[in-house]
């Protein structure tokens, strides 16, 4: 038995060995990492604040442009307006595509209006954004149903006797 005894102290003091080592490389690897991203990060900063300087410089040579021909005012309130068009187009330009339709899509859109009711599988013949015309829904969603929920035809009539202008409340 005292052999045994001795055994596992042996293997407690290797695997504990094992264990700090494991972590010494570990740390060092992150270490290496994280210095690294640390400075692309600097770096990224660094280009990000050089170009906020560089539009400014540009909007106020811009405003001075502006004021040789123009009051000092009006060629402040161009630039600020020429700013604002600017930043409404990157914003524009940075939402996903699928919320705006495609000239396309448009198109698609525009001869689903002329058909008659029914036929694209959503309500009254349309169906949403970027779902095929036969109703499968993208990615995991279940097709749209050619009947709606009270059991009238998509783009039919209410039933009679139903308020038309009542609030609509659905079961929770």
């Amino acid at each position: 038995m005292d052999r045994l005894d001795h055994l596992e102290h042996l293997d407690k003091d290797l695997v504990d060995e094992l264990a700090l080592v494991a972590r010494e490389t570990v740390r060092d690897e992150l270490r290496q990492q994280t210095r690294k991203q640390r400075r692309t990060a600097a770096l990224y900063a660094a280009s990000g604040a050089v170009a906020l300087y560089a539009g400014a410089a540009l909007a106020l040579a811009l405003g001075l442009a502006l004021a040789l021909g123009l009051p000092d005012w009006a060629a402040a309130l161009i630039t600020a307006v020429v700013l604002a068009a600017v930043a409404y187009a990157l914003r524009s330009a940075a939402r996903p595509s699928a919320s705006r339709p495609t000239p396309e899509r448009e198109a698609e859109l525009a001869a689903g209006r002329d058909r008659a009711g029914g036929g694209g599988g959503g309500v009254g013949g349309f169906t949403a954004p970027g779902v095929p015309p036969g109703g499968a829904g993208p990615a995991g969603y279940p097709p749209v149903p050619p009947v709606a929920p009270g059991g009238t035809a998509a783009g039919g009539p209410p039933p009679t006797g139903t308020d038309p202008e009542a609030p609509h409340h659905r079961a929770r």
